[in-house]
């Protein structure tokens, strides 16, 4: 009478342990039918045991079993023949006729006599894997086109020798130097040409090296170890090491500490880091993208950034030109940051107003790009109309263009005192024939430029004379 409790005890207990697993478990006897099914098999198929016991696992449809799809009798499925099968992806059908993506394996159990009793499976139920890779993949594929070398606007000279090298760039693993005034876009390049590369489905890490202390932005590119420092109080891997297989992105390079750069350029020679605190160097293999504002072979020439790591550096460089150098440019980020808006608030903006557009090509954006997109988001704020309106536009940059429009009134003086047609020419040649740069050291706009240019006989370009 103790034995058969024990033994009843031996298997209520066993019923519990199976009912606690996460993975679904269910068991067969030699002919296929269904003895034992835990509540995890309930929860992944929808079949209550009541429904299964006794049924063959046919009723779950498997769309593999050794290669093929699950035959309805045992004889024919080669488990009994293997004992074993290895673990597989394939997907079950739920009680509701939706299939379930699973991970199954199966193996025969015997007795003490080497005879076949029966069969148990497993069954792991991987929906919420599926779903995340989904969503992993999905996310690199907006990335991708987000990325595109059609995200950047420009239709530009300047602009077209800029996708022609971030083309050049993405095909290879050369470090890059992007060059360019905040607000042009130097982040958005670096992420066109990691996402357009191979290594576009490896990690892309971001550093701004402006934004911490050099003993922080030590730790956070290398690393540390526990007890490094106060507060170091485990250990902790770098942006270097998180980067492993992809791209590193360091913006505002030129406000690097002499000390950082040394170890920077043991990166880029040894393609190994140093956590803080430790003497052990770590491989890594990285791409590294660096950009800056500031003109880095005048901080060579100052003694303020070192002469090696900046040719490490700008093996591959990328200048950005500023908005104000590529006028023809305007018009189509304002269309690609309206359409944005009205996705954004559901408006239905159609356009800008003559009169506005006349004050934002004249603009000189010293904000650049950001600037502009910062600009049409506030007249979106103010809009009521299907038209962007001057009224619309941010106070400052009307205002600019009522002072701009004060000083070519006084440029434009019958008497000439202000500026005479020899005075724009020899300005002309100082600044390379770039108009904008002309404008801005006469403190007129672009336009009043143009206008005195045709009016005295002078042509846009130096080559051009035919006076």
């Amino acid at each position: 009478m103790a034995e058969k409790t024990h033994s009843l005890w031996n298997v209520r207990f066993l019923n519990q342990i199976m009912d606690s697993m996460a993975e679904g478990v269910f068991t067969l006897d030699r002919q296929g039918r269904i003895t034992s099914w835990n509540r995890s098999m309930e929860h992944i198929t929808g079949y209550p045991a009541s429904e299964a016991l006794n049924q063959t696992c046919s009723i779950l449809g498997f769309s593999r079993c050794f290669g093929k799809v699950c035959p309805a009798d045992i004889a024919q499925c080669g488990i009994l023949e293997r004992e074993s099968s290895e673990a597989k992806e394939c997907v079950l059908r739920h009680r509701d006729g939706r299939d379930v993506p699973v991970i199954k394996q199966a193996r025969v159990v015997k007795d003490d006599q080497d005879r076949v009793i029966g069969i148990v499976e497993t069954v792991t139920d991987m929906t919420e894997l599926h779903k995340a890779r989904h969503k992993a993949e999905e996310a690199r594929r907006l990335l991708s086109e987000q990325f595109s070398y059609a995200s950047i606007m420009g239709k530009s000279r300047a602009m077209q020798e800029v996708f022609s090298r971030v083309e050049a760039a993405s095909a290879s693993r050369a470090s890059v130097l992007i060059q360019g005034e905040s607000g042009t876009g130097k982040e958005l390049i670096a992420r066109a040409i990691h996402y357009n590369s191979e290594l576009s489905d490896q990690p892309f890490v971001t550093v701004n090296c402006s934004a911490l202390s050099e003993s922080l932005l030590e730790s956070e590119l290398f690393g540390h170890v526990k007890g490094a420092f106060t507060g170091a109080v485990k250990d902790r891997r770098g942006r270097f090491e998180e980067a492993h297989g992809g791209s590193v992105f360091l913006d505002e390079i030129g406000e690097l500490s002499q000390a950082i750069q040394v170890k920077l350029l043991r990166v880029l020679q040894e393609r190994e880091v140093e956590r803080v605190g430790e003497t052990r160097p770590r491989k890594v293999d990285i791409r590294i993208i660096t950009a800056t504002h500031r003109n880095l072979e005048s901080l060579v020439s100052q003694g303020m950034f070192r002469q090696d790591l900046y040719y490490r550096l700008k093996v591959f460089p990328i200048s950005i030109p500023p908005l104000r150098d590529r006028q023809e440019d305007i018009p189509l980020l304002i269309s690609h940051f309206m359409a944005k808006q009205n996705e954004a608030t559901g408006k239905g903006v159609q356009g800008v107003e003559p009169q506005a557009m006349r004050v934002l090509l004249d603009h000189d954006w010293p904000g650049n790009v950001r600037e502009l997109e910062n600009a049409v988001e506030h007249a979106f704020v103010l809009s009521s109309s299907e038209m962007l309106t001057i009224g619309d536009l941010p106070r400052e940059i009307v205002e600019a263009a009522e002072r701009r429009a004060a000083s070519d009134h006084h440029f434009a003086k019958p008497d000439g005192s202000a500026v005479d047609r020899q005075r724009l020419l020899e300005l002309l040649q100082a600044c390379q024939w770039n108009k904008a740069e002309v404008a801005r050291k006469l403190g007129v706009s672009r336009t009043a430029v143009w206008k005195y240019m045709k009016k005295w006989g002078i042509p846009l370009k130096p080559g051009a004379w035919g006076q």
